[in-house]
């Protein structure tokens, strides 16, 4: 069993919008801190929010244009991204982190804003 799960990536224009999902098992929603990352070919990994119970911390690149919201029933962290950037385009895809556990991460998400 998958421990995080993304979806909802895709092909978008300059401006466009998408949102993301980060849907994790029951355990590592509740007890582990998930943060979204993205990394473009060639380029280092970039978080971008962190979450925890219920506490979002994002990085200042982002912070006007992402937006995260949780359903906490489903165990799932939506990423809203809005006025998109041929820069943005790259992997989407969430980690997650315990003190003294083992990290996981998901399998990514593409997304790729056209000019």
């Amino acid at each position: 069993q998958a421990q995080l799960m993304e979806s909802g990536g895709g092909l978008v224009q300059t401006g466009g919008s998408l949102r993301l999902s980060c849907t994790a098992s029951t355990t590592i929603y509740s007890r582990y801190t998930i943060t979204w990352y993205r990394q473009a070919p060639g380029e280092q990994r970039e978080w971008l929010v962190n979450w925890k119970s219920g506490t979002t911390t994002y990085a200042d690149s982002v912070k006007e244009r992402f937006t995260l919201s949780t359903d906490d029933a489903a165990s799932t962290l939506y990423l809203q991204l809005n006025n998109l950037k041929p820069e943005d385009t790259a992997v989407y895809y969430c980690g997650a982190k315990s003190p003294g556990k083992p990290t996981y991460f998901g399998q990514g998400t593409q997304v790729t804003v056209s000019s």
